[in-house]
This record gives C-alpha cells, sequence and structure tokens, in this order.
C-alpha cells in the first residue's frame, strides 16, 4: 500500500517521511551531487541518519516531507526551525541528482509555500542558498523570495569558503504575487 500523500503538486507528491526511507535519504544526501549544494561536508551514516528522522523529521519544529514522483522517492523538502511565536520557518530541500531539473523541487517549493502560509499561518519563510548552487537561487526568485543579505565565507566547501546567500519571502509578497 503507498504511504499516504500529505500535499500533492503537479509534478510530485509530498508525503511523510517514514523509517523505510532512511536508506534512500543517507544514499543521496552523501552524493557529492546533494552535499555540496547543500553545505554539509561531512559523511552522514546510519546511526547519524537515524538521529536526523528522530530529533528533526519527528519534531515539532520542523516539518519534513519526502517528494515522490510516479511512486519514486526523489528528494526532500522541509520547514525547519519553526518559531511559532513570531510565525517564521526556515525553508530547505534537495533533489537526487538523478531526478534534477524536470521541475520537481519547483513544485514541491510552491506546494510547502503555500502550506506555511495557508495552513501554518507563517508570516515570513526564510532560505539559505550556497554561491554554488546558482540553480536554487533562480528557483527561489521565480516563486517571489527576495535576497537578503549574504553570510561570507560561511561554509567550507571543495577546499575554499563559500558564500550563503539568504532569501526571505513575507506572506502579504507571496499572496501579492499569487493574486
Amino acid at each position: 500500500m503507498p504511504d499516504p500523500v500529505f500535499l500533492s503538486g503537479d509534478r510530485v507528491e509530498l508525503r511523510p517521511i517514514e523509517e523505510a526511507d532512511l536508506e534512500f535519504l543517507q544514499r543521496h544526501v552523501n552524493d557529492p551531487r546533494v552535499w555540496r549544494a547543500i553545505g554539509r561536508s561531512k559523511p552522514l551514516n546510519r546511526v547519524q541518519e537515524r538521529a536526523f528522522f528522530d530529533d528533526v523529521v519527528c519534531s515539532d519544529e520542523s516539518i519534513q516531507l519526502l517528494l515522490v514522483a510516479e511512486s519514486t522517492p526523489v528528494g526532500t523538502i522541509g520547514l525547519q526551525s519553526i518559531d511559532w511565536v513570531s510565525s517564521r520557518a526556515e525553508l530547505g530541500y534537495w533533489i537526487a541528482p538523478d531526478h534534477q531539473r524536470n521541475g520537481y523541487a519547483s513544485d514541491a517549493v510552491e506546494r510547502i509555500v503555500t502550506y506555511g502560509f495557508d495552513q501554518l499561518g507563517l508570516h515570513r519563510i526564510a532560505a539559505r542558498v550556497f554561491a554554488c548552487n546558482e540553480p536554487s537561487r533562480r528557483l527561489l526568485e521565480s516563486v517571489g523570495f527576495r535576497q537578503e543579505g549574504v553570510h561570507r565565507d560561511v561554509e567550507f566547501i571543495d577546499g575554499e569558503h563559500q558564500n550563503a546567500y539568504w532569501y526571505g519571502l513575507l506572506e502579504d509578497e507571496w499572496r501579492s504575487e499569487t493574486a
């Protein structure tokens, strides 16, 4: 029986991450094409992936979903560091390399932003993108995120320090763009 769909998109379905998904997550988060783009330079073993599942996926300060296209897991997306008092969260996502450039991330970002503003009552969603990940910067801008600042030389990836660009989207900006 397929796992329940939480949010349906045009290209992907977003469903809760389950223990059975940990192998997929560990395999892809250790792929250099993924860990470089998300600013992670250390490998993740099964115990650490399990800790991520227990501490982040199962947390009340996070909503983590698996992207599924035609019954195949293709990536993850989530709202983390949710601050319920200030009504804000940080968006994070990645797509497995063999499934990139199919519109899955765009579809998922649009769905989770809509969910964040309409269902969670968020006022602000932020996102961080590394300088080496230009496609993600374009994606955020296409949804309406605005670059707000740069953390210079914040991560050490591939032998050099990388800048992180911070983006933000306010609920009223998003509503005016989607109207």
